[in-house]
């Protein structure tokens, strides 16, 4: 049977609704409960699973030849191979082509505001090099924080913003960006810092009622917003807990004294920009805009354009250069504004340490990005096409006899989705419609499942490269995946969290009367 359209939210859009979270709740539900998994009896687990293996395989071989270069075009082919393979099955099981470039067409589609967003994101990068935005935050960032408080500070700074937005794509792409420099010009492991913001942002992301994943979490089980949160806390405040002491104890292992390397560092970003504290207005207004829940794309667009506007009056030298003009006129701003939106830019400074800092790649930087998260989508929709997703999942479910291999069978299908479906989105919602009725059979409340949805669903897609999620806070930050995996500490350590007191009964709520 043909699937509907999915219309659930795109990253691009967390935390970005209406006027009012309540919103989320109430309008989600209805329509998810009535969407349908594609399912095919033709097709049985293990041939659900050759596209699987093939694709791990190949990425691996790819990886082992290319490196870090994998992710340049070579990884984005093979995707694209995994998703013949699935088609190949679907073929020999009934699944026609048709059906197969719809689900594909439906998945892209999908992405279609992720994808906006990338490019603004490019786009505001740009700008905010350009106007001393980045500089400014770098610079103020370097005279107050030190090598020691730096790493839980920026755990503790991103969480809070993910709190208060809504969006761990948000975070990143606004504080994350100039926490990356900071801790670059700090001499800290640009993997490391990238590790700390990442699991700020997404406890922030988790456990704010703003945020798309925490109201399609128990949309899906069958739960109430607040119920879920408070309920998620139980697992959720031990996770950040330990990720702090983990990150303050890393702080310890860097060299405090080295005032003097910082200071040349101050120097060359003040001979090399204009630095101002009225530069911070620019954040502000779209930290402000966001808060306020405009659309994320307006946000962007609106910050891009103050970014260009600020550059105009506090850094025309940087605008000449940009430009190649002789002096700052219409023709050379305009120039050197729409260089630093859509292509390479970059700041020639006296310390080499700074000049790979002060570059942009534009709109043009993302596009690698968008290829990957297009590529990915193309093997996923093939994936859930051929009914794949649905018996890979079932095969699961069949394995849960007792409470914790119920607990097991949900964090390894969520896991196993962001793997192959490249979306968050579908590891909530096919585990959820999956597992809701098993998780009653056994008498458990629907906060069980809402709860391991988002503690294995949620935060260990930035973990998969070609996850949309990993995809975009790689692209972003500047940071591949395989350099943040084991500093994402918050991301990884949150199923077997939920694994934990699922294995020793903590918290474990079972059905009232009233709900049963």
């Amino acid at each position: 049977m043909r699937k509907k359209k999915l219309k659930y939210p795109r990253p691009s859009s967390m935390g970005i609704f209406k006027s009012h979270p309540f919103y989320v709740t109430l309008q989600i539900q209805p329509f998810f409960m009535d969407d349908r998994i594609i399912k095919n009896k033709e097709l049985n687990i293990y041939e659900a699973l050759v596209p699987v293996i093939a694709l791990i395989g190949m990425l691996a071989y790819n990886v082992y030849v290319y490196g870090d270069d994998a992710l340049s075009g070579s990884n984005q082919f093979i995707l694209l191979l995994g998703g013949a393979v699935a088609a190949i099955v679907g073929f020999f099981n009934k699944v026609t082509y048709k059906r197969m470039i719809e689900e594909v067409a439906n998945n892209i589609k999908s992405t279609t505001g992720a994808l906006l967003i990338l490019l603004f994101v490019g786009a505001l990068a740009g700008t905010w090099l350009v106007s001393g935005v980045i500089p400014s935050m770098i610079y103020y960032g370097l005279k107050l924080l030190n090598p020691t408080i730096f790493l839980p500070a920026t755990v503790v700074i991103c969480a809070v913003i993910s709190i208060a937005t809504g969006s761990s794509w948000t975070t990143s792409a606004t504080v994350g960006i100039a926490l990356i420099g900071i801790g670059g010009a700090l001499g800290i492991p640009l993997g490391m810092v990238a590790g700390a913001v990442l699991s700020g942002a997404y406890f922030g992301d988790k456990m704010s009622p703003l945020s798309d994943t925490t109201n399609l979490a128990p949309a899906m089980a069958g739960t109430d917003l607040f119920t879920h949160i408070r309920y998620m806390a139980y697992t959720t405040v031990p996770t950040i807990t330990i990720t702090l002491i983990v990150f303050i104890i890393l702080g310890f292992t860097f060299d405090t004294s080295g005032t003097t390397d910082t200071e040349s560092i101050l120097v060359s970003i003040r001979e090399s920009f204009n630095i101002s504290p009225w530069l911070f207005l620019v954040p502000a207004a779209v930290i402000f805009l966001i808060i306020r829940k405009t659309q994320p794309l307006i946000a962007l667009l609106i910050g891009t354009l103050l970014g260009g506007v600020f550059a105009i009056f506090f850094q025309p030298d940087v605008l000449i250069s940009v430009s190649g003009g002789a002096e700052l006129n219409f023709q050379s701003a305009y120039q050197g504004i729409m260089n630093a939106i859509t292509v390479d830019t970059s700041v020639a400074t006296d310390n080499e340490s700074l000049n790979e800092l002060f570059s942009s790649g534009g709109m043009y930087g993302m596009l690698g990005t968008i290829w990957l998260i297009i590529c990915a989508m193309v093997f996923g929709g093939i994936m859930d096409a051929i009914g794949a997703l649905s018996t890979i999942s079932g095969a699961l479910l069949k394995l849960a006899h007792t409470t914790f291999g119920l607990f097991a069978s949900t964090v390894t299908t969520c896991l196993a989705l962001n793997v192959t479906a490249s979306d968050q989105y579908l590891a909530i919602v096919v585990p959820g419609k999956m597992f809701s009725k098993a998780y009653e059979e056994k008498n458990l409340a629907p906060e069980n499942l809402s709860r391991t949805l988002e503690d294995s669903g949620t935060v260990t897609s930035v973990l998969v490269p070609w996850n949309t999620c990993g995809a975009y806070q790689s692209g972003v930050l500047g940071v591949g995946v395989d350099e943040y995996f084991f500093y994402a500490i918050f991301n990884w350590l949150s199923p077997f969290m939920t694994l934990t007191f699922a294995a020793f009964k903590i918290k474990i709520r079972q059905l009232t009367t009233k709900q049963a």
